[in-house]
This record gives C-alpha cells, structure tokens and sequence, in this order.
C-alpha cells in the first residue's frame, strides 16, 4: 500500500504560481509512475502530468511550458510547479501513483492509489 498527501494548494491571482507537494508514505514508490490529475466542479477528472521511476514526463499537452513535475525519491516526494496560472485551473489537484511496473500513462484507471486532494483556485 502506498499512502499519498497532498499540500500547497490555495487562492492565487491569475498569472501567479504555486507548488504542490504530495508525501507518500508506506511502500515505497520510488518505482511507480507518479502522476498528477485535477478535477474541476461539474467535469471529469483530468491528466495533467505524470513522471516514471527514471525520470521520463509526460505532459498534458495544453499545460506544458505552465506547469512542471518533479520528484525526490529519497524524500518520498513528487512536485507540481504551477506558473502562469489562469482562472480555468481552479480545481482539486490529486497526486495519484500507479501498481508497481505500470507504463507511463494519462489514464486515471491505471491508477490504484490516490491522495485526498488539494484545492487550488485561481481568482481575482
């Protein structure tokens, strides 16, 4: 089992940044591919960037250039850099980790653990 939080969400002007964080704890998951998902009210959960063991990325294309993924293994810590913010980001940001040996993967189903959320909204 892998136990994953979040952190670092809040209220930000648009063009302003933040920086998620999400702890795991449990396995270790230094072998898992490490992803990000958002959801917004009244839509589906959406990919938004996610980071194999090795250090490959995969960007949702749209975001790429805004927001950044990184990870610290011996810390048990992945990253979401967000710059450049825009109203259309406010959702719930979900660190998610997938079984172990899984591919680098945009699907949310590929997913078996997941954190409790964080709230970024991106308001004037």
């Amino acid at each position: 089992q892998v136990q994953l939080v979040e952190s670092g969400g809040g209220l930000v002007l648009p063009g302003g940044s933040l920086r998620l964080s999400c702890v795991a704890s449990g396995r270790t998951p230094d072998r898992y591919v490490m992803g990000w998902f958002r959801q917004a009210p009244g839509k589906e959960r959406e990919f938004v960037v996610a980071m194999s063991s090795s250090g490959i990325t995969y960007y949702q294309d749209s975001l790429k250039g805004r927001f950044t993924i990184s990870r610290d293994n011996a810390k048990k810590m992945v990253l979401l850099q967000m710059d450049s913010l825009k109203p259309e980001d406010t959702a719930v940001y979900y660190c998610a980790a997938t079984v172990l040996g899984a591919p680098l993967t945009h699907s949310p189903g590929a997913y078996a653990y997941w954190g409790q959320g964080t709230q970024v909204t991106v308001s004037s």
